[in-house]
């Protein structure tokens, strides 16, 4: 596997594999790396001649500061996972590589960046989507890769590549998890075995918010159970649960409002947040 730090080497050695006529396929990570960031880059591989993994925290998408410096780091791990499955290159920059001035881009996505993860996290959204830009720009891949559980952020990834004109094929790639339901994320690392134990709650309050829409509860009912669910322990809480639709983000009350709804979820588990999907059908 070949690793670079900086990217006017990175460049010039993709601009020869491309010149070579070999495709290319892009997996953006901020590391920790788990089993589902594996699947992404095995569907990579089976899509694309060269896999490329970028591992870069992006200080920029952390409106918590807290939260950004306890966000787990092991990039020897991560090399050695990276290796282990065949990924053909990583780029792992310093920020400085990447934000040589301080930024002072922001970038406004309409409705799509105001609710869920936008309210809660402001100006999120502006910081991922800048750098994603930066690393479509960068690698200049014939496809990208993105978990399912971070659904919003790949709505809002599709809306840049196309106001952009990236021409980039895009991947979302479905949630691995535990086998008591728990999405696997970087974040899980954090959890202490207590917290561990209860963290599949989220996952719980889906699929009791599934059963209670195939049953054609209203949407304020459905809310009600998720949260009963989710707070049933003391030092987990609920910051929402919405229905929406999959491809504009519009609250829905119905799953009949859309073509293809999505159930959106997020909370906390002591201080660790934690988020997670699934589409109701």
């Amino acid at each position: 596997m070949e690793i670079f730090k900086q990217i006017a080497p990175l460049k010039a050695f993709l601009k020869d594999l491309k010149s070579a006529g070999k495709s290319v396929g892009l997996v953006p990570t901020m590391g920790a790396l788990h089993a589902g960031h594996v699947s992404l880059i095995k569907t990579c591989q089976s899509q694309n001649q060269i896999t490329v993994s970028s591992i870069f925290v992006n200080p920029i998408q952390f409106n918590n500061q807290n939260d950004l410096l306890k966000y787990p780091r092991n990039i020897e791990k991560d090399t050695l996972l990276l290796e282990s499955v065949g990924c053909d290159v990583l780029f792992n920059p310093e920020n400085a590589e990447m934000y040589p001035e301080k930024s002072t881009i922001n970038l406004n996505f309409g409705d799509l960046d105001k609710v869920m993860e936008g309210e809660f996290r402001p100006g999120h959204f502006s910081g991922v989507a800048l750098v994603v830009s930066k690393l479509f720009n960068i690698i200049q891949p014939d496809h990208a890769y993105f978990g399912q559980k971070d659904w919003q952020q790949f709505a809002i990834i599709k809306k840049l590549t196309g106001e952009l004109n990236f021409n980039i094929g895009l991947h979302s790639v479905p949630t691995l998890r535990e086998p008591d339901g728990l999405a696997l994320s970087s974040r899980n690392e954090r959890l202490d075995p207590e917290q561990r134990q209860k963290a599949n709650v989220f996952y719980k309050g889906l699929l009791q918010a599934k059963a209670g829409l195939k049953d054609g509860k209203n949407i304020r009912d459905v809310k009600k159970r998720v949260r009963a669910v989710v707070e049933e322990y003391p030092d987990v809480r609920l910051e929402y649960f919405e229905l929406v639709d999959s491809e504009n983000l519009n609250l829905l009350e119905n799953v009949e409002q859309s073509k293809q709804p999505i159930m959106c979820v997020a909370g906390y588990v002591g201080d660790i947040r934690l988020i997670d999907n699934m589409f109701p059908d």
